[in-house]
């Protein structure tokens, strides 16, 4: 007789994406309006610092600068590390050094590409020059990469700008974006395989008796592993919600909308769903609800009222 092999841990890639907008100041207008036509502004301290790139408050004494100033478009590598295997979306699609470079004008150093064929051609104290973009639209990916360069240091001081440009870049967009393989362990594994069953199903802690749905695999209140499996709901109440009225990209719900934690029946803690099959205008804490499962659907789509009476607020109030 053999022993049984233990399931299959789950793993699925995970991007995390938020792309947000914001709007820039006067100093990051002009350092972006700068770059778009080949120009590296930085900013001049009431002491005579130059900072590359420029900020709008000194760094030591809080101020308010305003008092711009264009460097060179070459510098000097301060620090570097070799990058083998680039990311997407990352400035070069080959093996590069990411640098450190203090451009000639400047007191600090700004973090970029340096394109180099080896390491072996990368060094502290080397020379370099921006290698511009052939498209340039506003954003420090105007500068595509440095690339190495044998002269020498500027001999001219940082010269004042206005910060005067034509059609100035006001905002950016700013892509945050993370690519994971994500794996969710032994207790999540069996939770989601439970989900695909139609059935909710949470863990034990040993100690203290409190089911986690989803489990964790370990109670962090009392330290322990929680191996006993329990099966909750299907109904549960609703603890506390809030109305969505913006519309999230890629999610065909009409807004508004109501995402709720949910205390599923014999659950120690509430978890996340989505409440349909009633105007959002009535839903409320203590609403008793249950699942709604689409055809293959490994989760349920959202939560509806069950049309019982509503739960007293001491049954949840823990919960909450």
């Amino acid at each position: 007789m053999t022993a049984a092999s233990p399931p299959e841990v789950l793993r699925a890639p995970l991007v995390v994406e938020f792309p947000f907008t914001r709007s820039l100041g006067p100093v990051q207008s002009a350092f972006l309006t700068g770059l778009r036509d080949s120009v590296v502004l930085g900013v001049k301290t009431a002491d005579g610092r130059v900072l590359v790139p420029p900020v709008e408050y000194d760094p030591v004494t809080s101020e308010e600068i305003r008092d711009l100033v264009e460097v060179a478009a070459t510098g000097t590598v301060t620090t570097w590390a070799w990058n083998e295997r680039p990311r997407p979306h990352q400035p070069l699609d080959t093996p590069f050094a990411w640098v450190m470079v203090k451009l000639d004008g400047a007191d600090t150093a700004l973090l970029h590409a340096l394109d180099a064929p080896g390491p072996e051609a990368v060094r502290t104290g080397m020379r370099v020059r921006v290698r511009w973009a052939a498209e340039r639209t506003g954003a420090i990916t105007d500068i595509a990469c440095f690339e190495p360069y044998d002269g020498f240091a500027a001999a001219a001081a940082p010269a004042p700008h206005d910060g005067v440009f034509q059609d100035p870049v006001t905002g950016i967009v700013a892509e945050a974006r993370l690519d994971y393989t994500y794996s969710p362990g032994r207790a999540q594994t069996a939770y989601i395989n439970a989900l695909s069953e139609q059935r909710t199903v949470g863990e034990r802690c040993p100690s203290c008796h409190k089911v986690y749905v989803p489990p964790r695999g370990a109670c962090p209140t009392c330290g322990v592993a929680t191996t006993d499996q329990v099966e909750v709901g299907p109904a549960g109440t609703v603890t506390t919600f809030c109305i969505v009225n913006i519309k999230a990209r890629n999610l065909d719900i009409e807004v508004p909308y109501v995402y709720a934690h949910i205390a599923l029946d014999g659950a120690g803690l509430a978890l996340h769903g989505r409440i349909g099959g009633i105007p959002y205008d009535q839903v409320r804490m203590g609403l008793r609800v249950e699942p709604v499962w689409t055809e293959g659907g490994r989760h349920p789509d959202h939560y509806r009222p069950t049309g019982e009476p509503d739960a007293d607020y001491d049954a949840y109030k823990e919960l909450i």
